[in-house]
């Protein structure tokens, strides 16, 4: 991880470098699978207060972590275990997400053809369109023909409502009961 530093009113020596980039190490290593990061540290003093935010970069993300202490690397070292927190948040929610396997190479997909036992195939069901002119027998209906139509067997009938010319579907509940659904 490259870790660039920015200090108002605070100048490290390379020693003090150094220590901080041994907090860093971690995060490093847990954000850099793929790819190189790269952190930005502020380090600022108020008075008597120290405070460092460390931001870094990662894919779509940005990660904070903002510490402040008496003493420059207790508010450094907070920063960095706010960060760390995130930073494993972040992989974790990238590793368990659903994702979809990954296709091999065809040389790999015939190994594992070659290696799994062969079933016999499944037959393919040839499935059928059964087509029937709605129109024809067919005149519009009132609600209680449909009921006696339903009571025929059944459990929904289609229909045109003859008051209001639209097309109705009766359907028969589990509970016995019945819903109208008009378009």
């Amino acid at each position: 991880m490259k870790i660039k530093y920015t200090g108002r009113q605070v100048e490290l020596v390379p020693a003090q470098l150094a220590k901080l980039e041994t907090h860093f190490v971690k995060i490093g290593k847990l954000l850099d699978g793929r790819r190189e990061c790269e952190a930005h540290v502020v380090l600022s003093q108020e008075r008597h207060l120290h405070q460092a935010e460390a931001t870094v970069h990662y894919y779509n993300h940005e990660l904070v972590g903002i510490g402040s202490a008496t003493d420059l690397f207790s508010a450094i070292h907070a920063a960095a275990e706010k960060l760390e927190k995130q930073a494993l948040k972040a992989v974790t929610k990238w590793r368990d997400k659903k994702r979809t396997p990954r296709k091999g190479a065809p040389a790999e997909q015939a190994a594992v053809e070659a290696s799994a036992p062969k079933a016999a195939p499944e037959p393919e069901v040839e499935r059928h369109i059964y087509h029937f002119n709605q129109h024809k027998k067919r005149k519009p209906m009132t609600l209680d023909e449909a009921l006696l139509q339903i009571e025929k067997g059944g459990n929904y009938v289609v229909y045109r409502d003859a008051e209001t010319d639209r097309l109705s579907v009766l359907l028969r509940r589990p509970d016995g009961h019945f819903d109208l659904v008009e378009a």
